[in-house]
């Protein structure tokens, strides 16, 4: 039914100027942060956190600027673009880093930024570092699944090559992986429509915005793309919306439940959904010898999933039951 559509959402809201502009990938993100305060805020008042629910505020800011933005930014940078275009050119411009609209952000470096972040908040505001995480691991899949929603909005992130799927979508941020007779062919089929799309010839991305303006010139565009899986939404009901149902069931249905639980099932179930719903999505880096880079990445964190586990069972064997305490 759907492996006729070409993908043609605009990714930008409302554009005020080229330089401002609302865009969906950044609503996506507010309504993750937003929605993570409710819920944390909730599960405090609930006596399920470790914190109070009035400082849920300061620290879902704190979060979200020290732990998700610098940390994904790092991420993309470290996990993506210096494998891709070498060490040379972080020394030559360094500032790149912090052009977040240039390269977007990597899930593994923002994880691991919110794990140093909650360990140091955790430090300061003598609080059990395993009991703060808990409660953040119940709510980061929410943030997830709106962020995977923007990626599909924005076409990005696309899947692999889909034969018999009858729900494929072809999107024109992957005419890139066609072969170069089939670009140079889309390109001129699409001239015939708007002849402006040589002043830009090779830039897929600007090809793609002026297509979302004009219907003819998108279904033309679609003949010459393959139908692809929407790697996003499975990505976004696997590692956002299931593994949310997941711990928010363990958190509410066990309440005394161990500090260390919920962050080491968070750990086993992301990577586990990640290596699989990685096998449809086109991979963005070069592989790791059999694995993407999001799978590769992902065998590490069964190692974080274990050392959480352990510490829980061990508190659980030593009677330290509940959602946190002084240290």
């Amino acid at each position: 039914m759907f492996a006729t559509y070409v993908h043609n959402l605009n990714p930008v809201i409302l554009r005020i100027t080229d330089a401002i502009q609302l865009r969906w990938y950044g609503l996506a993100y507010l309504a993750g942060f937003l929605g993570g305060f409710l819920l944390l805020r909730h599960l405090a008042k609930r006596g399920l956190w470790v914190l109070k629910p009035e400082k849920t505020g300061d620290f879902i800011a704190a979060a979200a600027l020290f732990g998700v933005f610098l940390g994904g930014r790092l991420g993309s940078v470290l996990f993506y673009q210096i494998p891709e275009a070498g060490w040379e050119r972080l020394k030559e411009d360094p500032l790149m880093v912090l052009r977040v609209w240039e390269g977007g952000m990597a899930s593994h470096g923002g994880i691991l930024g919110l794990v140093i972040f909650t360990w140091f908040y955790a430090w300061k505001h003598r609080v059990t570092w395993t009991g703060l995480g808990d409660g953040l691991c119940v709510v980061a899949p929410v943030g997830l699944f709106f962020g995977r929603i923007a990626n599909f909005i924005n076409g990005e992130l696309y899947g692999r090559v889909a034969e018999g799927v009858s729900w494929a979508v072809k999107f024109p941020l992957a005419l890139a992986e066609e072969t170069r007779e089939t670009q140079d062919a889309a390109w001129q089929a699409c001239a015939e429509i708007d002849p402006r799309v040589l002043d830009s010839y090779d830039s897929v991305e600007r090809l793609a915005a002026m297509a979302r303006t004009s219907p003819e010139m998108t279904a033309k565009l679609g003949e010459f793309l393959t139908p692809r899986h929407p790697s996003q939404i499975y990505a976004a009901l696997l590692e956002g919306a299931a593994l949310f149902a997941i711990l928010w069931w363990v958190r509410t249905r066990f309440p005394k439940a161990p500090d260390g639980l919920l962050t080491g099932l968070f750990f086993l179930f992301y990577a586990v959904f990640r290596i699989f719903d990685e096998q449809f999505r086109e991979p963005d880096a070069d592989l790791v010898g059999p694995f993407t880079m999001g799978q590769y990445l992902s065998l590490f964190m069964f190692l974080f999933a274990g050392a959480f586990l352990v510490h829980a069972w061990r508190r659980w064997k030593a009677g330290k039951t509940g959602p946190g305490g002084n240290l």
